[in-house]
């Protein structure tokens, strides 16, 4: 999903039997990033139609901060190991999803939602929307301390998509852009709120101090269960898609925890090696992000940017 499709440090493109190892690089780590990012569920065109600017435009503020494929994939695993936290969230989870055994497949079909409620026409977007409030439809059950639980619940829709659009956006201020004005970042969560809204969340925080505060409020909530443990097993053992993206990956998921809020790495018991960790991640991810936007040459953002500049057919 990247729009920083340039070669690091700007570099010319190489030519020759150098212009030839570059191209199969690039192709190699491309087709491993795509198979992190496709799989089940709707193939999307993000080239048509023509002139749609999809739900929020190439101006919109969550374009930007979207667009980054290794900060969103950080920003995704610190995601889903803040909405394990809460057992109600994490209860619909573990009982109506295959995570433990094709981990992989949840965070394609998250970076396909991410994406394509993102950049997609605006048709797919709200198709895409609609395919997920059916689904959680079907998503009920009893949770382990026997309270009820439905994943349509709007305090549960507000409790996970805070979780992630938090993540993202620490993600993009720590990788990409920390010099994003405030009132940008007040911006892209209000923005990312319709998203939200439009799954069936209520009263959800459109800006930095209404995350913040409503991170606080839902703290006495959360409970770091052997559940927990569990989903933070199945993702630091999750596998590569292709043997190119181990170093990768694992990098990716350390960051992943390196975002968490302070209380979040303490229920999780990452705090303790969180001065290692931070000295590790964050100088491998400026080494890698680049790299693996240098990759992707053609990303979504890209195509999407091309669509909504393109003229409308008549």
């Amino acid at each position: 999903m990247s729009d920083h499709a340039g070669r690091p440090h700007d570099a010319p493109e190489p030519t020759g039997l150098a212009g030839q190892i570059a191209l199969r690089l690039r192709m190699a780590l491309a087709e491993s990033v795509t198979h992190l990012t496709t799989g089940s569920g709707p193939k999307l065109d993000y080239s048509s139609p023509p002139g749609d600017p999809g739900l929020f435009g190439p101006d919109a503020v969550c374009w930007k901060v979207h667009a980054d494929f290794a900060a969103m994939m950080a920003g995704g695993i610190s995601a889903l190991l803040l909405q394990a936290l809460h057992p109600l969230a994490l209860a619909g989870v573990w009982d109506h999803s295959t995570f433990r055994t094709d981990i992989l497949g949840r965070l394609r079909r998250t970076a396909t939602f991410i994406a394509g409620t993102t950049y997609g026409s605006r048709a797919d977007a709200l198709a895409l929307i609609e395919r997920v409030r059916t689904i959680h439809l079907a998503v009920t059950g009893t949770a382990p301390d026997g309270r009820p639980y439905r994943a349509s619940d709007p305090v549960l829709l507000t409790w996970v998509h805070v979780a992630e659009v938090s993540s993202f956006l620490a993600a993009y201020l720590r990788y990409v852009n920390p010099a994003l004005p405030g009132d940008a970042q007040d911006q892209y969560y209000a923005e990312v709120a319709r998203i939200a809204e439009l799954l069936g969340a209520t009263n959800v925080p459109r800006s930095r101090a209404e995350v913040a505060a409503w991170l606080r409020s839902m703290q006495p909530e959360l409970v770091a269960s052997d559940r927990t443990f569990e989903v933070v097993r199945v993702l630091m053992a999750a596998p590569a898609p292709r043997p190119a993206m181990r170093p990768a990956g694992a990098l990716i998921r350390h960051a992943g925890i390196d975002l968490l809020p302070p209380f979040a790495q303490q229920m999780l018991g990452f705090d303790t090696f969180a001065f290692a960790r931070r000295a590790m991640v964050r100088p491998g991810m400026r080494t890698v992000a680049p790299v693996l936007r240098w990759a992707l040459v053609n990303g979504v953002s890209k195509r999407a940017r091309r669509r909504a500049a393109a003229k409308p057919s008549q």
